[in-house]
């Protein structure tokens, strides 16, 4: 089998929960005997770097890349609003990735064409035209409600109202979109089902996030105590609202109950306000050489998520490594987790700092939920697994259009 996998960003390196999410299919589906190739967008904030890419990696996948300026502009931006398209969407068009794909397709014969993400659902058409391969959308969210959610708790009545009408356009576009593909692999239960009440009725299996557990081995040296962390990219608008929320309604009155207490901010694409902030105990970090050292390196994960959707790699990472994680419900989302056995589940401040306080008061409890949340992971997110169940998916819609 011949599988086109085109990703809104380029998967490799892994920098960021998304990239890990698409780098992980790849290589799941080429352990599978299947051969794939990628054709990615690149960007500003994610760019083809091609110097970073193993030769091997390359070979196996002929990675390529067409740079798209996907930046928010004033004027193409309120030009947009006298149009009923998605800004979301359209800002992933291009004319050059149009006519590389067409190449691609005329060039070679694939059995599937892979879409990762919804952002690169604009070249459906393109596809059609020249290729008679299904078409499978990997949907990493339900797109439109990260934006209903941001829309709701932004305390910005104009900003409120602007994405209010980019979800309700973004909810239009999706909705089309998911019958025009031959099949959906969404990455959670939630995500399924939401997609089935917008009235899908193309076939649509779950395949969540999947790890290799070797990959993520545990340090044999203890973590600094007492700490807890944030990992994740900071350009993510969820990501950005979330820390600001826990900055000001959580830390306060968690470093009153814990003087002792350090909090690590980390991830790629810092806002300035961000890099300079001065807090007492609060340490800042734009940019980590390897987000495995890290995790290992601190002691409680805290994912203070009041919108987006779908799954948090993060999260999957940190359980994969042993670390208890307090999170919101929101952002443990798609993952089979049981507060209090495997995640400590906060909604309020008040919340957080009563089960960050049991963490650090009770050292033996804290490591019996990291422990289990591995388990977890290494049981249910097996990546060998769950790329076989994809492959298998793939199979049966060829078979329903042949």
């Amino acid at each position: 089998m011949k599988v086109l996998q085109i990703c809104n960003k380029p998967p490799f390196p892994p920098v960021d929960g998304g990239c890990i999410a698409m780098a992980s299919i790849t290589e799941g589906l080429i352990k599978q005997g299947i051969q794939v190739k990628i054709l990615s967008v690149a960007t500003s904030k994610h760019p083809f770097e091609l110097n970073k890419i193993p030769p091997e990696y390359l070979e196996k996948t002929n990675f390529e890349a067409v740079f798209i300026d996907t930046s928010i502009k004033i004027w193409p931006a309120l030009k947009n609003l006298l149009s009923s398209q998605s800004y979301n969407i359209e800002r992933f068009w291009s004319d050059g990735l149009a006519k590389r794909l067409k190449e691609i397709l005329i060039e070679e014969k694939f059995d599937v064409v892979h879409l990762e993400s919804l952002f690169v659902a604009p070249y459906i058409e393109t596809i059609r035209k020249h290729t008679n391969a299904p078409i499978v959308l990997r949907a990493h969210n339900v797109e439109h409600v990260i934006w209903e959610r941001l829309s709701a708790s932004s305390g910005f009545p104009l900003k409120k109202v602007y994405l209010k009408l980019l979800a309700k356009r973004l909810r239009v576009y999706e909705t089309k979109t998911i019958n025009q593909v031959g099949g959906i692999a969404a990455i959670t239960e939630n995500d399924k089902k939401k997609f089935e009440e917008m009235g899908c009725d193309k076939p649509i299996e779950v395949f969540p996030v999947g790890v290799d557990s070797t990959r993520y081995p545990i340090s044999s040296k203890k973590p600094e105590f007492p700490t807890i962390f944030h990992l994740g990219a900071m350009n993510w608008e969820p990501n950005i609202e979330g820390v600001q929320w826990f900055l000001t309604e959580v830390w306060p009155s968690l470093s009153r109950e814990l003087p002792d207490l350090k909090f690590y901010i980390a991830g790629r694409n810092m806002p300035e306000w961000m890099k300079v902030l001065k807090l007492d105990n609060v340490f800042i970090k734009p940019d980590v050489p390897s987000a495995i050292d890290f995790i290992n390196s601190k002691a409680v994960m805290v994912v203070p998520m009041l919108s987006g959707g779908g799954m948090r790699v993060k999260i999957i990472e940190g359980m994969a490594l042993g670390k208890t994680i307090v999170s919101t419900d929101i952002g443990a989302e798609g993952i089979d987790w049981e507060d209090g056995k495997n995640i400590l589940i906060a909604n309020q401040p008040h919340e957080f700092v009563e089960k960050l306080k049991i963490c650090f008061n009770d050292p033996n409890y804290c490591d019996s939920i990291g422990k289990a949340a591995r388990k977890l992971i290494a049981d249910n997110y097996d990546n060998k697994k769950i790329c076989g169940n994809l492959s298998y998916f793939y199979r049966q819609i060829i078979d329903d259009l042949s």
